[in-house]
């Protein structure tokens, strides 16, 4: 039997997971990759060790599976994170400059206070002016790394999200190319026309020689040099943003099908199919995967902190060993106590996008404990993605049933339960939820003829859990309101 190899290169970590044709996950493989902070608000990986880790985790995975096994190769990947390396040498120039990091807000507000321009860029690139994207971070090391603009207009310097960085990787440095789901979070991509929008890249100064080629999400972007365990030959078919990933894994295909993946952030997609919305309530619009990985429009809410909440309070705090944990303290205490954490740690994305709001905890009492503090964390998570959920709903005109999540967190039984409370809808949890690279996998595997179309696709999707509101209504719309209040609180802006 021939098999799927989905990689999912992530903010924290990279996995290689093996599938088969029913879906199902036969074997997988992890590994972490340290995070750099040299200055407050900056994040940074080594592109060396991510692909490092991506290498790794491939190895890994190969020792229980053949690699003369593998049919195809699907890559999914933290979205924004830029690379910018040398085409002859191979090696960085500086740094990956990470999607959460917000050294260039000072150049974001200073684009924004030109009358017209955050209409402009919202108009072409579905995006508001904001750090998160990779624009101003491709720029900024243009204008801080010595030598890197002359490289640039010589065109020896190439520019990737982490999808491009490790397909070059795997193809010994043959293919420089991207997907249209990534290249429409650059904030540089022209979403109507479908193509490098020259005059933003003037704006900032970028050749367009250093950006990669762009192609639909599901097709042949190259094959492997041999590295290892992996073969050569093997095709590299399929590519997303982790976000679309898991929207299209969880057979999320017709227009108004809504999922939320609950990793280091809180992503939630909404599939708009063909028709283009233009949001009025700070969300964004971008481009998903068609039934044959096409672009089609997505509506889009980006939470920077979900996951990365509990990950400080395991590292900063060390109120806990393991976000394992986190279940169990949560459910230890009857409530929050009055506890709200608004962790705007790198600012706060949809729908309020602030970037300078900062991180705060409200309502601590002497009465107040860890397990308080880890419970607010987590309810967290669930306030804003109402606060999401809410805009949606204005911008789309749909009414939501229900809400698909996954993600590593959607494992914990407690934050689904209290998403469906504050909600009021119905959560469904799918048996399989690590949807991201499953979503990459049926990509590449609908390219190679693995799976015929996606209708055997969505009968491989099964559900695990519903989960049913059951707090008193006037209870939930009391905790959302205590909610609003924090966040009021918190943004650097006047309050609504």
């Amino acid at each position: 039997m021939k098999y799927i190899l989905a990689i999912d290169q992530g903010t924290t970590g990279s996995r290689a997971i093996i599938y088969d044709r029913r879906a199902r996950k036969i074997a997988s493989a992890y590994e972490e990759f340290p995070q750099y902070f040299p200055k407050p608000g900056w994040v940074e990986h080594d592109p060396d060790q991510i692909w490092q880790s991506v290498n790794n985790s491939i190895q890994k995975v190969l020792k229980k599976i053949p690699g003369s096994k593998i049919e195809a190769i699907g890559v999914t990947n933290q979205r924004e994170t830029t690379v910018l390396w040398d085409r002859k040498t191979g090696k960085p120039v500086y740094k990956a400059i990470v999607w959460q990091c917000r050294r260039t807000a000072k150049r974001c507000d200073q684009l924004k206070s030109i009358k017209g321009e955050t209409e402009f860029f919202r108009r072409r690139t579905g995006l508001p002016i904001d750090a998160y994207f990779s624009a101003t971070k491709i720029e900024w090391i243009l204008k801080n790394v010595k030598g890197a603009m002359e490289k640039a207009r010589s065109g020896r310097l190439l520019f990737g999200t982490t999808d491009t960085w490790v397909l070059w990787k795997l193809t010994g440095g043959k293919v420089h190319a991207t997907d249209y789901t990534n290249a429409s979070r650059t904030m540089l991509f022209n979403i109507e026309k479908l193509e490098w929008d020259k005059e933003i890249l003037r704006k900032f100064k970028i050749p367009e020689a250093i950006l990669p080629e762009v192609k639909k999400s599901s097709g042949i972007f190259g094959k492997t040099v041999a590295t290892g365990k992996l073969p050569a030959g093997i095709q590299i078919s399929g590519i997303a943003g982790d976000q679309q990933a898991a929207l299209f894994g969880q057979a999320c295909f017709e227009p108004g099908t809504i999922k939320n993946t609950y990793g280091t952030g809180c992503f939630v997609l909404l599939n708009t199919g063909r028709k283009r919305p233009f949001s009025k309530y700070g969300l964004i619009t971008t481009l998903g995967c068609g039934v044959k990985g096409e672009p089609v429009y997505v509506l889009e809410g980006a939470i920077f902190i979900a996951g990365a909440a509990i990950h400080w309070i395991r590292d900063g705090l060390k109120l806990l060993s393991c976000g394992c944990e986190s279940e169990k303290m949560a459910v230890s205490v009857k409530d929050n106590q009055g506890v709200y954490f608004v962790p705007a740690l790198t600012g706060l994305g949809a729908p309020y996008w602030d970037q300078n709001a900062r991180g705060a905890i409200f309502g601590i009492t002497r009465g107040t404990n860890g397990n308080h503090i880890v419970r607010a964390a987590l309810e967290a998570m669930c306030y804003q993605t109402k606060d999401v959920l809410m805009a949606m709903k204005k911008d789309s005109g749909l009414n939501i049933k229900d809400l698909k999540v996954d993600g590593g967190a959607s494992a914990n039984n407690f934050l689904c339960q209290f998403q469906a409370d504050i909600l009021r809808i119905n959560v469904v949890r799918p048996k399989v939820i690590e949807t991201t690279s499953l979503g990459a996998a049926y990509l590449a595997g609908l390219a190679a003829g693995y799976w015929k179309n996606t209708r055997e696709i969505k009968k491989c999707w099964e559900k695990d859990s519903i989960f049913k509101p059951e707090m008193r209504n006037a209870e939930a719309m009391n905790l959302y309101k205590g909610w609003l209040d924090a966040v009021d609180r918190t943004l650097s802006v006047s309050p609504r």
